[in-house]
């Protein structure tokens, strides 16, 4: 059961009610919760639970409402999952490196033992590996996928295989999943009751700026999010532009398609300069390249006014720089300044 998961003093407390998730109707007059009177359109609230923008996310996602949670980025779902589900000084969450750093930040301020199991040369799970690391304090594994900063899928069958013997919340993390072929585990959450997973806005959608991630899980899941988040965390400025946003959903299929095929482009120019030692397969929106001098490299797009990151001292990633896919212009200026570069 995830009662059993959580911490004691989440079940117990009584969350923060505001004073409009406590009214349900139609009112004309609001002097319920201190606000200026006066309208200029964001004088109110916004409504804490979003029901609107995560109807139209169900319809999007095929999910249900009650199984959707937004957060302030994703980041703000993998921090109260570990504050709900983790113990601190006691539990552990299981991280499988390289991946995305926010995991280990959001851990390290709960005072929660992060547990490493890096994943292999072609980074696949060492699922065997992971099972046998598991204990009675293993309270979440995360898995990217695609995953950050390689770019790559991880195999469904992993994941359903971690999933069936794994006892605590598994988080997949999808924040690419639009770029890629493989079906979101979203498809998974009938199934397996503490299965999260985790998207987000700010990719293919085109709205890093807005700030809105979000979570799909069960039901309690979703309960014990919305019990332990501030009231009012996505505000109004959020909720509208999600809103246009998926008024028009051809428009982001649109913006996917571009990247792919600038993708594509990328990955054979890549190949063609003598530095580059190795282009990895991506399902991302990214590519992950190894070459000789990453730092020189770096350095001198620098210069040129190109900024990529490096990921040459993450474990799994010697001698490698992440490119994020650009427009064609700029990844055309990419490619022909680095076709200018001079190895030492």
């Amino acid at each position: 059961m995830i009662e059993k998961l959580v911490r004691k003093n989440i079940l117990e407390m009584t969350a923060y009610a505001s004073a409009r998730s406590e009214f349900m109707g139609v009112a004309e007059v609001f002097l319920d919760a201190n606000e200026n009177p006066f309208d200029n359109g964001l004088n109110r609230y916004p409504d804490p639970l979003q029901k609107r923008l995560k109807d139209k996310i169900a319809f999007e996602k095929g999910v249900n409402q009650e199984q959707i949670f937004l957060g302030n980025g994703s980041d703000e779902a993998i921090d109260l999952l570990i504050r709900i589900f983790c113990e601190p000084s006691k539990d552990e969450i299981i991280t499988l490196p390289p991946t995305y750093g926010m995991y280990k930040v959001s851990a390290a301020l709960s005072d929660i033992k992060v547990a490493t199991i890096p994943l292999t040369a072609d980074f696949k799970i060492k699922t065997k590996k992971v099972l046998e690391q598991v204990n009675e304090r293993s309270k979440i594994l995360f898995i990217c996928s695609p995953n950050n900063p390689t770019g790559n899928d991880i195999p469904l069958e992993q994941i359903t295989e971690l999933l069936d013997n794994f006892k605590g919340i598994l988080v997949v993390d999808e924040a690419y999943i639009d770029f890629s072929e493989q079906d979101s585990c979203t498809k998974l959450l009938a199934k397996y009751p503490r299965l999260v997973v985790l998207q987000t806005f700010s990719k293919a959608w085109g709205l890093a700026g807005i700030r809105l991630g979000m979570a799909f899980a069960h039901p309690e899941i979703i309960k014990l999010l919305n019990k332990v988040k501030p009231p009012y965390n996505i505000n109004q400025l959020t909720q509208s532009a999600a809103l246009k946003a998926l008024e028009d959903p051809n428009e982001k299929e649109a913006s996917v398609q571009s990247v792919l095929q600038q993708r594509a482009f990328l990955e054979q120019a890549f190949s063609s300069l003598g530095f580059i030692k190795k282009v990895y397969p991506s399902d991302a929106n990214f590519l992950l390249v190894q070459m000789d001098e990453p730092r020189t490299v770096y350095h001198f797009l620098l210069k040129n006014n190109i900024i990529v990151r490096d990921r040459s001292t993450v474990v799994g990633c010697t001698g490698c720089l992440r490119f994020t896919v650009g427009t064609p212009a700029e990844n055309e200026q990419l490619i022909t300044i680095l076709k200018n570069f001079k190895p030492d």
